[in-house]
């Protein structure tokens, strides 16, 4: 539903989108990405180059996606510490000890969540093509949880992004079914916090005016983390479905916003 299920026409689709795979070394510090998780042609143009923006920078050594959560199912915050998703590109496994240690950060195990859950899913090739079906990753869904668990989520992912170079992804669209020029508004005042890396502004947002951000949790988690860091946000790319289709009576809006630090982001 989201990309070609066949390997062929799903690489050359990537090669499209990101580039061809560049040997750009080893990651030296972990970074973030706000990348959107709609039908490949809807918003893939803005991923792959949020996407080559973050393989520019080397290869990491894990991945942590947090995605939205649109059945309902499982727990505010979600994780499944064990097994291999399979893609048209290959296999990818997930890093059992990463997710074991961000359990103890307020994650539940609740592989239910997973099941018909894209937002997480629609990733996976990206980060297959560029850095190869051997990067281990783990997936956590987001709801709306507490700010408080928000934050404590944050920080552990921080702490294990402060140990080896990686890379945490937050999936989400933004702004839904609005005219072109609400949604734009909209999303580029939600944007301006999350440059901000306004954590308790964004979040606060996001619950009284119910934005239609629907990996809004996850973004926040990837903000917290990204604060206490003292990574700097970048807004790399937006767009609305309304750019592809050209009806932009009801668009949803995407957007890819990179978060670097270190030796990175000087």
């Amino acid at each position: 539903m989201f990309y070609p299920s066949s390997r062929d026409e799903l690489s050359h689709e990537l090669f499209r989108l990101c580039g061809a795979p560049k040997d750009s070394g080893r990651l030296e510090s972990s970074q973030g990405l706000v990348a959107p998780h709609a039908g490949y042609v809807y918003s893939g143009a803005v991923a792959g180059l949020g996407y080559r923006e973050a393989a520019s920078h080397g290869t990491p050594q894990w991945a942590i996606i947090l995605g939205s959560n649109h059945t309902g199912m499982g727990s505010p915050i979600s994780i499944a510490i064990g097994g291999e998703w399979d893609t048209p590109l290959g296999t990818s496994w997930i890093e059992q000890g990463i997710a074991q240690r961000l359990v103890d950060s307020g994650a539940s195990v609740a592989p239910e969540a997973f099941l018909r859950e894209h937002s997480i899913e629609v990733q996976l090739p990206f980060l297959q093509h560029l850095f190869g079906t051997d990067l281990p990753f783990v997936p956590i869904c987001v709801m709306l949880p507490a700010l408080s668990d928000v934050i404590a989520l944050g920080a552990g992912i921080a702490s294990v992004a402060s140990e080896s170079p990686g890379i945490v992804i937050a999936s989400s669209d933004f702004t839904h079914y609005e005219p072109d020029e609400v949604a734009r508004q909209i999303d580029l005042e939600a944007i301006d916090l999350i440059l901000a890396l306004d954590v308790e502004g964004f979040y606060r947002k996001l619950i009284a005016e119910r934005l239609t951000i629907c990996g809004g949790g996850a973004i926040a988690v990837l903000m917290s983390c990204a604060r206490t860091l003292g990574w700097q946000a970048r807004l790399v790319e937006y767009a609305t479905s309304g750019d592809i289709t050209g009806d932009r009576s009801a668009v949803v809006g995407y957007a890819a916003i990179s978060f670097i630090g270190g030796t990175d982001a000087k």
